[in-house]
Order: C-alpha cells, then sequence, then structure tokens
C-alpha cells in the first residue's frame, strides 16, 4: 500500500509521522469531568487520537446468576494472573463502559483542542449510535476480531477501519480483511496486539508488522499493552505507522486500565520518541550527509611529525597517520613511505603529492 490514509486530519502512512492514539476505555473512572481532563491531558501531550469504547454492560454479555454461574465459572474471568480475576464480565463491564450521553460532549471537546476523536464498538447498535456522531474510523478491538457481523457493520460505512489482530490466526485475519473489504471499506489498519495485561516485550513479536502490512497489502501498527515507549519506537523502526496505548492522567487514581496505562508525561514521550524512530529511518543513504561534511575534516590523513630535510627519506618515524584530515588519505601511507623528499618539510606539514619525488 502506497497511498496515505487519512482520518480527521490527519494523514497515516510511512510518509507521516506515526498516528499516536491514547485509549482512554474506562479510565475515567465513571466521572464525565476526569474524561474531558483525560482529552486535554492526550492533546496536551501531542497525541493525535483519544478513542473511546462503546457498548454497555448488556450489549457485552449477560449478568451472572452469582451462585451456579460463579460455580461453574460461566461470566466470570478465572485467569490467575489476570488483573480482573475473580470478577464477573457484568460487574467489570458496568464499572469500565463510557456513559454513552458522554460521548457527544467528549468528542466536542476533541474538536475543540484540535484532536482527534474516535470510539471502539463492541455490537452493531453502537455503529449506528456513532455514526450519529460523525465519527472519522472505526476501531475493531482484538476480542471482536472474529465478530465478522460488527466488522461488517462498521466496514459498510466506508470510514476507515483500525483492527487489532491480538489472539486472531491469519485464517481469522483473512476473514476479517475480506469481510470489511467486501463490505465497502478500501482503508484498513492492522494492529499488532498481544491481548494480556500487561503484556510484556518477548511476548510481542513486532516482527509480525511487516509481515501484516505484505500478507493484507494494508497500513499495519501497534496496540501497544507494555510498559514503557521502547516497544514502540523499535515497531515505528519496523513500519508501524499507528501506535495505540491506553492513557490515564494518573496511575495511582486506580481504574480499571490503569495498571498498563500511561500518564501525561509519559504520552509526551511516547509522541515524541516514535518521531525520532520515524524521521531516523530516512532512506538508503552513504556517504557523508550535508551536517557530516564538516567533520570530514577531523578523520585521519598523513602528515609530517618530524622535520624532513629534501633528499631525505619518509620513514615511520618521521610520518604518520593522524587527525585532521587535511592531508592524503591513509590509504597512501605504505605508498609513501620509503620515498624521497622533493623540499624541506617542517613538523606538523600535512602531506601531498607534491612533496614526493
Amino acid at each position: 500500500m502506497n497511498n496515505s490514509i487519512k482520518i480527521g486530519n490527519r494523514l497515516i502512512g510511512k510518509a507521516h509521522q506515526p498516528f499516536v492514539i491514547a485509549e482512554m476505555s474506562g479510565n475515567h473512572n465513571q466521572s464525565l469531568d476526569r474524561a474531558l481532563a483525560i482529552v486535554e491531558a492526550a492533546a496536551k501531550a501531542g497525541a493525535h487520537a483519544v478513542k473511546l469504547q462503546t457498548y454497555t454492560a448488556d450489549t457485552m454479555t449477560i449478568e451472572a446468576d452469582k451462585g451456579r454461574d460463579a460455580l461453574q465459572g460461566l461470566f466470570y474471568i478465572d485467569d490467575p494472573k489476570s488483573l480482573w480475576k475473580g470478577r464477573s464480565l457484568y460487574e467489570l463491564y458496568k464499572e469500565a463502559y463510557t456513559p454513552w450521553e458522554w460521548h457527544g460532549p467528549i468528542f466536542k471537546r476533541c474538536r475543540e483542542l484540535d484532536i482527534i476523536g474516535f470510539s471502539t464498538p463492541f455490537d452493531e447498535t453502537a455503529v449506528d449510535f456513532l455514526e450519529g456522531l460523525s465519527v472519522p474510523a472505526y476501531k475493531i478491538a482484538s476480542f471482536e476480531n472474529n465478530h465478522l457481523p460488527l466488522i461488517k457493520k462498521a466496514a459498510a460505512t466506508g470510514k476507515p477501519l483500525i483492527i487489532s489482530t491480538g489472539m486472531a490466526t491469519v485464517a481469522e485475519l483473512d476473514e476479517a480483511v475480506l469481510t470489511a473489504r467486501k463490505a465497502g471499506c478500501k482503508d484498513i489498519i492492522l494492529l499488532k496486539c498481544t491481548s494480556a495485561y500487561p503484556s510484556v516485550p518477548d511476548d510481542t513479536n513486532l516482527k509480525t508488522i511487516r509481515h501484516l502490512k505484505k500478507l493484507f497489502d494494508v497500513e499495519a501498527g501497534l496496540s501497544d499493552h507494555t510498559l514503557g515507549v521502547g516497544v514502540a519506537a523499535a515497531a515505528v523502526a519496523l513500519g508501524a505507522t499507528v501506535i495505540e496505548k491506553h492513557f490515564t492522567l494518573s496511575r495511582a487514581d486506580h481504574g480499571v486500565d490503569s495498571v498498563f496505562s500511561m500518564e501525561p508525561d509519559e504520552l509526551k514521550l511516547l509522541v515524541d520518541e516514535t518521531k525520532k524512530a520515524w524521521l531516523a529511518l530516512g532512506k538508503v543513504s552513504y556517504g557523508p550527509t550535508e551536517r557530516e561534511r564538516a567533520s570530514l575534516r577531523f578523520r585521519r590523513s598523513v602528515y609530517v611529525v618530524k622535520d624532513v630535510a629534501m633528499g631525505g627519506k619518509f620513514t615511520t618515524e618521521n610520518t604518520r597517520i593522524i587527525r585532521p584530515g587535511d592531508g592524503l588519505s591513509p590509504k597512501y601511507y605504505d605508498v609513501i613511505i620509503g620515498k624521497t623528499a622533493s623540499r624541506h618539510i617542517k613538523k606538523g606539514t600535512p602531506m601531498n603529492w607534491e612533496m614526493v619525488l
């Protein structure tokens, strides 16, 4: 894919700075004021977009029967390593969801601060709702990348579609991409994602990013749940054009996603470092750059380091390879040794061929 994808007022592609998405998720802690403050902090940090999640507990699952379902493990998180171990899915989503009536004010604040606001719909009704708010793009979460009816619904809007790839096999991703394209979506971005919270660098497999781009002919990026910015910067070096990270005002305030979310100073660092990584890619280049030309003088070259009389011989005692680079190239040193001086040469003189008989 050589053409850029446009989301809002931003272009996404290899010719453009990585598109950084601050994922709010449930870090608003059920406070609209806090949600608006998160938007403000993301804009100040230089993020290009703030993303919400659009669902309710009832559109995600059903309320568990605390007796039977708890005993059977149904509708409960039983992974001993999970941040949410022992929680019922319904209760967790009820705590984390963003009230739908907040979306309008949040997107309004985004527009005021010139930061793009959009969302992840988790079912078809959420797409209908978000269409009413004129969002510029849609994101499909990793846990929904096998939800082909949802992908078809979002793709049919014709807007850019970002799909996280967590847990999906190549066959499942092929189905998702094919479904999106058949529904009319031309602009697809796949995000390499590890659906562990937090995830670790050695489980991230960033080399997949290049493979995704080539295999599906799409833009590709990273939905990153590791701590810090190192993995994201490395992803840019491997071709990522989109970086998504969870964002909070302060991890100390807690919240369902706070443990693996970035704080404002970290988000600013992410924006800065991913931009540096992108700028550093440059092009295939050899020889001195314009900024290096002034440094050429401080390479080594051949100098006379002791006075040499006319007719005297150049030896390893009176001739050396030193800095700066005003004399003959070091590659001629062996040629010069043993040759005769054409004139008297003072110590500290850079060698040239006129000095040699």
